[in-house]
């Protein structure tokens, strides 16, 4: 939504909120890659935000998990299995609902 008038995408609501109500309505996927020689990647999709704002939840769940990562194609990798922790705290830093985060075993 970089570039867009906050006014336009929600009629008028103040950003906070608008951005609170586009939160509620993303569904995020966390799942588990395998890669090379059988390392674990953790991949979280669905959320709806901005490059820069990916690349900051990223960077936080790299140094709260203690792992590498990088974010692609619009969705976060990270190093390991991280599922259950990732979601713990996308709901209780980022605020993001816990019924809109599915993991996928």
């Amino acid at each position: 939504m970089a570039g867009e008038d906050w006014s336009t995408i929600c009629g008028g609501l103040p950003p906070e909120l608008c951005e609170q109500l586009t939160r509620e309505q993303q569904i995020i996927k966390i799942k588990l890659d395998r890669r090379k020689f059988g390392k674990a990647v953790t991949v979280i999709e669905g959320l709806e935000d901005s490059r820069d704002n990916l690349k900051m939840i990223a960077k936080r769940l790299k140094s709260k998990l203690a792992t590498g990562g990088t974010v692609k194609d619009g969705r976060i990798e990270l190093q390991g299995d991280h599922r259950h922790r990732v979601k713990e705290i996308l709901i209780n830093e980022f605020g993001y609902p816990p019924e809109n985060i599915i993991i996928i075993d």
